[in-house]
């Protein structure tokens, strides 16, 4: 179709009818017709004619174009039909992988293709031969530029794909042992509590999962604060850290003294901070307050072992630390002075000399 279409687009470009062209090849006028229709096509020396009469190269009048199979080129080919879901990415990866069995950039990318697709079809032939493909690129990982893959993200990959296929006991065994930091903590417990029948296991991992979890939430939420904070945008500042003492509210058993109070305090001075850029200063005096408060709650029991939380238990002993200060008043001094806020800062002396 492609040669169809360049015939009759080269021929208005040239200004020129159906019968025009046809007499200046010596043809019928209905030969033109039947080739940009699509009924017909020019044998090879008619081909290379009218290249010659629309002075081009029979590539483009055929609309065929070169590939690139440089190995770089050919790796972004095969992110783009991951991108795009295409599945006509297989025949090309199995090309490629013929090509170049040894360069990292090509099996990866073919092996990620094939994990994605089968993890989305449950479709285990795609997903063995994911496994096969990434043990290939685990050998050639001292090619590999990406700072995002590493030996640690590939055997994930393999793990998550053992486990899509039904061989739980395997995938868990292969995250545990791979597992720096507890960073696969909550993928173990998702396995051992869903497949393995472990509950009690399960439960482990997933309790250090979920204190995990607590810390990367204050981090995030502070991150994007101060992002909104330098766009002036303090409706959104103020929204991310609601959100997050929801979520820290929801956690805590109802009653008893929690880490999560000290983290709290942290976060409500920051509530703060936006209540008064947003010129909503009683708002802003009632956050101080709640901050002023879980401050001295916390100080007098202060509680850094896990206890506290909903959900999270665990056999064997966790403390937690910070940098924030030592007592949670500390924090609040010190959330202050990073703010750099005179206003939240003459706010608060309000709020102490109340108490």
């Amino acid at each position: 179709m492609q040669l169809s279409n360049n015939i009759r687009a080269f021929r208005k470009e040239h200004s020129l009818t159906q019968e025009q062209l046809a007499q200046a090849l010596g043809l019928t006028t209905g030969a033109v017709y039947k080739w940009e229709a699509g009924l017909s096509t020019p044998d090879i020396s008619l081909i290379v004619e009218l290249a010659d009469f629309f002075d081009t190269s029979v590539d483009v009048l055929l609309g065929y174009e070169v590939k690139n199979n440089k190995w770089e080129a050919a790796a972004e080919r095969l992110k783009d039909f991951l991108y795009h879901k295409d599945e006509r990415g297989f025949v090309e990866a199995d090309k490629l992988l013929i090509r170049y069995p040894n360069c990292f950039e090509i099996v990866y990318r073919s092996a990620d293709l094939y994990w994605v697709f089968g993890f989305m079809h449950h479709d285990h032939k795609l997903l063995r031969r994911s496994i096969e493909l990434m043990e290939r690129a685990r050998l050639l990982i001292n090619q590999n530029t990406d700072p995002e893959i590493n030996e640690l993200s590939i055997t994930y990959s393999i793990a998550k794909a053992y486990s899509a296929i039904g061989e739980n006991e395997k995938a868990a065994d292969l995250f545990k042992h791979n597992n720096p930091h507890g960073v696969h903590n909550d993928y173990i417990g998702y396995i051992l509590g869903t497949a393995c029948n472990c509950p009690d296991e399960a439960a482990y991992y997933l309790s250090r999962a979920l204190l995990c979890c607590i810390s990367s939430l204050v981090r995030i939420t502070i991150g994007y604060f101060n992002v909104y904070i330098q766009k002036q945008d303090f409706l959104s500042a103020a929204g991310i850290v609601q959100l997050a003492l929801h979520f820290f509210t929801e956690l805590k058993e109802p009653g008893q003294n929690s880490y999560l109070d000290k983290a709290s305090t942290q976060l409500y001075v920051y509530l703060a901070q936006a209540q008064v850029e947003l010129g909503n200063m009683s708002e802003a005096k009632e956050s101080l307050c709640v901050a002023r408060n879980l401050a001295n709650q916390f100080d007098q029991a202060s509680d850094c072992n896990g206890s506290g939380l909903r959900f999270a238990f665990s056999n064997k002993r966790v403390t937690a630390f910070d940098d924030m200060g030592d007592t949670a008043a500390e924090v609040i001094l010190n959330v202050l002075k990073t703010c750099k806020n005179e206003t939240l800062t003459a706010l608060w002396r309000e709020v102490t000399e109340d108490q």
